[in-house]
């Protein structure tokens, strides 16, 4: 099948300026890939032609007329601005034109519009921001939710660690993906009255539970997946981003004190770039709103061209692997449909 991606120009920091080259540097690599550019039309030409491009059958442009903000309250995003780049890039989806949309813009916006847009599967509740880190086996780990849900029951984490394992299990190939639980300790006395609950659903759930993991356990690598509500994920996030960057500063400081260890700096170079390489966010980049029947991904707000080109694989990776079809199929097995009951004889 043609696989269409729906882009939000305008959305993000930078808007045409690094989304338009990340979408020709993805045709280049995956001609076979058809997108649609959703923006403001002189803008998105002019970005075109700068790069010597121009629109044509496989890479369509859609005048979208308002823009989302990245300060805009959400409520206001979706209630005023209903030919926003943004909402036109759901629509798109919700229609069947495009399989999958990406955007930079605004989360609170683009969370409040693709859940308007295009509903929840049948059995979740919350759609859920997925995200993936590096790990200290090499590989990665995905962890949901980082965001988009701060207060969270027993029930949604569970939904969670299926969705998020339906993911792991559809874009790494992992048959049956490992899923832990973020708490303040391995040991099933700990944790709010919510997790302990989510502990003991996600036991008798089917999915592959190891049980509590702690936030070291996150860049260990100890499972494929980690549950928690969104305040708990975004601020070990949030941290983690900031301890990357303090320890790139702390280096740099140090290699530059004297000129012995600028020497020193010179002959450490390959592996300082091989570990910059290794930790750059913009691999990364690109999270999975999961749970609604279509598919969206949000890119990080400053990506630039390569990281949103991330942004825009992962939604490739997802349609091609049909994440949707599996999130939809597992929670079938938790919430089966109700039988048809028999006519009652006369």
């Amino acid at each position: 099948m043609n696989l269409t991606v729906a882009v939000d120009c305008m959305g993000g920091d930078h808007g045409p300026h690094v989304t338009v080259p990340a979408v020709l540097e993805l045709r280049r690599r995956r001609p076979e890939i058809d997108v649609v550019l959703v923006g403001l039309r002189d803008a998105v030409e002019a970005e075109l032609a700068a790069r010597r491009a121009r629109p044509d059958a496989r890479l369509r442009l859609h005048h979208a007329s308002e823009v989302v903000s990245m300060d805009e309250p959400p409520a206001q995003a979706l209630r005023y601005k209903k030919d926003s780049s943004m909402r036109v890039a759901a629509d798109l989806v919700k229609s069947g034109e495009a399989h999958a949309c990406v955007s930079a813009g605004n989360t609170g916006a683009l969370m409040a519009i693709s859940r308007f847009v295009l509903k929840t599967l049948p059995g979740i509740d919350r759609p859920a921001l997925a995200t993936v880190v590096p790990n200290m086996r090499g590989g990665y780990t995905y962890m949901l939710d980082f965001g988009a849900n701060v207060d969270c029951s027993a029930e949604h984490l569970l939904q969670f660690g299926i969705m998020g394992a339906m993911l792991v299990a559809a874009v790494e190939h992992k048959e049956r993906p490992s899923v832990g639980l973020l708490n303040i300790g391995a040991e099933d006395i700990k944790g709010t009255d919510a997790v302990k609950q989510a502990a003991a659903l996600l036991r008798a759930s089917g999915l592959n539970f190891y049980g509590n993991v702690e936030g070291d356990d996150i860049y260990k690598g100890t499972t494929d997946v980690v549950v928690c509500d969104g305040f708990v994920g975004n601020v070990a996030l949030k941290a983690s981003e900031g301890v990357a960057r303090m320890m790139a500063a702390a280096l740099r400081d140090e290699f530059t004190r004297s000129p012995l260890r600028r020497l020193a700096a010179l002959a450490a170079l390959p592996a300082i770039n091989a570990f910059r390489r290794r930790m750059d966010p913009g691999r990364y980049n690109g999270a999975s709103l999961l749970g609604l029947r279509g598919i969206v991904i949000k890119s990080h707000g400053s990506a630039d061209a390569f990281a949103f080109g991330q942004a825009l694989q992962r939604a490739v990776d997802e349609v091609q692997n049909d994440v949707v079809k599996r999130i939809t199929q597992r929670m079938a097995l938790l919430h089966p449909a109700p039988a048809n009951r028999e006519p009652e004889s006369e």
